[in-house]
């Protein structure tokens, strides 16, 4: 089984990686801009498992947005076909709705939903005809209904953009084997829940989360497709 994780460099990510390296017969591209900490990854997850096959792609999803191509030299030329994608990249920046700079807006916009998005575009013909699993992690942030945040607008509203962009994919794509979801998480102890609420310490632990999401991305397609599921004991 091909599974491919973005923002596997920390956090959720990293841990979700190592939660499908523990499971013989899992080939995972890891994929992040932090070489370094991939390298770790790799290193952690074999001594998890000695046989587990961690491939580690130092890549910046902004530059599919220019050049589609530059993912697709990088992975293997025959015979690459993700089984499940697992969209978990993401950038916070803690500004009021005023203070935040248009930079700081193309930042988080490009990050939580124009980069993964061209990323689903790149890979879609990979995947075509076949079953497949494409998972997007949001935050309840951006869940409709859910509590707002001072300094959280803009991380909010783009969150909610490739939320609302998962049902509009399993829309558009209703008629293959390809099924999209998304979870929506709350708390988790990460370095951006430190970012967005400075010392406040969740119930939550990134590898708790990190076993769920494996086993939603195994299992879930088989039961529903293009689903919005909260994921949350607090929020924060």
């Amino acid at each position: 089984m091909i599974i491919m994780i973005t923002g596997a460099s920390r956090g959720i990510g990293f841990e979700t990686a190592k939660a499908f390296a523990r499971q013989d017969g899992m080939e995972i591209y890891a994929l992040s801009r932090n070489a370094q900490a991939l390298h770790q990854l790799v290193k952690e997850c074999r001594n998890l498992n000695e046989h587990s096959r961690v491939y580690p792609l130092a890549f910046d999803l902004d530059l599919l947005a220019t050049d589609p191509a530059s993912l697709v030299k990088m992975l293997p030329s025959e015979g690459f076909c993700p089984d499940i994608i697992i969209n978990n990249a993401g950038q916070l920046v803690n500004k009021s709705f005023l203070e935040s700079t248009s930079v700081d807006i193309g930042r988080m916009f490009q990050a939580n939903c124009i980069g993964p998005a061209n990323l689903i575009r790149t890979l879609i013909p990979l995947i075509s005809g076949k079953t497949a699993h494409v998972v997007n992690i949001t935050s309840m942030g951006g869940f409709q209904g859910s509590k707002k945040f001072h300094g959280l607008a803009w991380y909010s509203a783009s969150k909610a953009a490739f939320t609302c962009l998962t049902e509009c994919l399993q829309e558009e794509f209703k008629d293959t084997d390809i099924a999209f979801n998304c979870l929506a998480l709350g708390s988790v102890q990460t370095e951006m829940l430190q970012e967005a609420f400075p010392g406040y310490n969740a119930s939550v632990q990134p590898a708790q989360m990190a076993e769920f999401i494996k086993n939603f991305a195994l299992t879930a397609h088989r039961f529903m497709k293009g689903k919005i599921i909260p994921v949350s004991l607090s929020n924060p």
